[in-house]
Formats: structure tokens, sequence, C-alpha cells
């Protein structure tokens, strides 16, 4: 596929984590985009994405982390009228354990559903989870290695994940990424103002229930964004306008094509599936951000 060479370089060639002073406690995203879908035919794509996370501490080395994810996308076929809505949620069930004064690690346990919600049966429940061990290699840097799996419509999709956090020592520059998940890259240009760049990649499915359809779409979607931030209440809750480009694809497939095991966006036994529909283009994209930050040094 397309997107099998982008995924590779960022990969290869960009790493960060999930290590650093604050948390994303809340977090609410919506973008908008127009991708052609074949010959004269456009798709207007509306994503909504929502974060809940909420650590406890329970002593000096263990940290229970809990949240819930959900996200609802809207594509609207022209010229026609048809429209379908994927939804997602997922819970996000973990620790962060303290192994070493340099070493420490995230396991969360990650359940969701996830298809048009017609119809709820066994082809809508997914599970996963992901395992990181990150390294204290200074006081403003830390790396991070693990891996990401989930089961899904299509078989099971496997991530190896590599990282690095990093804060500059006058605290203007900030890096912040779990590739080839997601990264975040911002600097201060003074106490409220900032400007950055993000990347949020994922590659799932939705079980497609309306009308027996007996059908899946598996999306894989890479979206890199621009934007301008600005803090309120001490840069607690923050405004983002964001500007991107979209590469998200969604391919249409009958539920028993599967591929077996997927690693990053590499089908290990090749792709031999029909699918149904044709190949979405990339485009830009428009969005914003809402996010409340927490600063963890409150919590020492």
């Amino acid at each position: 596929m397309k997107k099998i060479a982008l995924l590779g370089i960022l990969f290869l060639f960009t790493i960060q984590t999930n290590a650093q002073d604050y948390v994303d406690i809340v977090k609410f995203s919506l973008n908008n985009s127009t991708l052609e879908n074949g010959t004269n035919s456009e798709t207007n794509v509306k994503n909504l994405n929502f974060e809940l996370y909420y650590p406890s501490v329970i002593n000096d080395k263990l940290v229970l982390l809990t949240g819930l994810t959900a996200e609802n996308t809207n594509l609207s076929f022209a010229p026609s009228s048809n429209n379908s809505n994927l939804t997602m949620a997922r819970l996000n069930l973990g620790v962060k354990y303290q192994h070493s004064e340099k070493w420490s690690g995230t396991y969360v346990l990650l359940p969701k559903i996830a298809s048009d919600f017609n119809n709820l049966g066994s082809n809508d429940y997914q599970f996963g989870g992901i395992a990181i061990i990150d390294y204290q290699a200074k006081e403003n840097l830390k790396y991070k290695f693990g891996l990401y799996s989930s089961t899904e419509n299509f078989g099971t999709t496997l991530t190896p994940i590599i990282g690095l956090w990093h804060r500059s020592q006058n605290k203007k520059l900030y890096i912040n990424a779990t590739l080839p998940i997601r990264m975040d890259i911002n600097y201060a240009l003074g106490s409220k103002f900032s400007v950055g760049s993000d990347l949020l990649t994922s590659i799932k499915s939705y079980n497609i229930s309306a009308s027996n359809s007996n059908l899946y779409i598996q999306e894989e979607s890479i979206r890199f964004g621009l934007y301008a931030s600005y803090g309120l209440m001490n840069n607690a809750l923050l405004m983002r306008a964001k500007v991107g480009y979209d590469t998200t694809d969604y391919g249409l497939y009958n539920q028993n094509d599967t591929v077996g095991l997927q690693v990053l966006t590499l089908q290990v036994s090749g792709d031999k599936r029909n699918r149904l529909n044709t190949e979405f283009v990339a485009a830009p994209y428009i969005g914003g951000d809402i996010i409340y930050r927490f600063d963890l040094n409150k919590m020492k």
C-alpha cells in the first residue's frame, strides 16, 4: 500500500515517547477534510476524537492508569446522499511501574468496540494492548521502546514502538511522541502562545452491520498538521487551530476476507483480498484541539 514507505521513514528517522512532566487529562479534536474517492467523486470526512485520562498514584513506584477514548468519523459521499458513521469506543486500563532509578514501564490493556453501531455482535468487539519501557537518560531526555498489538477484522496488527521525550534547557522546545503512532513538537514564542506540528496515525477496522451487510472498513490514517496554540488558566487549558495534510484511506472488504498478521501496514503473508471500493486520495484538512493539561509536579 502507498503508506508503507511513509510509515517506514517515520519509524526509522523520527523517535519520541509519552514520558513528560505533564499529562493531558482531556483532549477534544475536530478535523474536516474532503477526500477524492474514485472518478469525479468526493467524500467529506468529519472526524471527532475525545480522550480522557486519569492517573492515580498508588505508591512511589506504582501509578494506576485509567481512561476512555471515543472517536466518530462521518463519511459523506458526493454526489450521492449516502453517509457512513464509524464509531470507536475504547477503555484504557493499565499501570505505570518504576522498575529502578533509570527504568520504568507502562502496560495498558485496550478493549474496544469499533463499528457502525448497528446490530452489535462479536465482530464489533476487539482487544489490544501496549507495553512500553522507558529509560531516563538525562533530566530532560528519555528514550522508550515498546510494542502495540490489536485484534482487528482484517487480522492482527503489530506495531513496534520507539520513542524519545526531550525538553530544551530553556523549556521552550518540547518533543513528545510515540512513533509511529503519534508525535507532537512545539516551541513557545511567549508565556501563552506557541507554534508546533503534530502527527497522528492509526490502523484499525470497523465492523459494518447495517442491513446485515457483513462487511468491514479498514482505516489506515496519517494526519500531519501545523498548529498555533494559545494557553489559558496558566496554560492548563490549550486552544489550538490546525491545518494539515490527511492521507486517510477507508478500504471496504467482506468480513471473511482477511490477511492474518499485519506489521505496520505490511501484510506478512501478502494481501490477496478483494477490495470493494476505490482508494481515497490524500487532501488538506483543517481542525482544532482543546486540551486540559495537568502538571505532574503538583503530584509530588
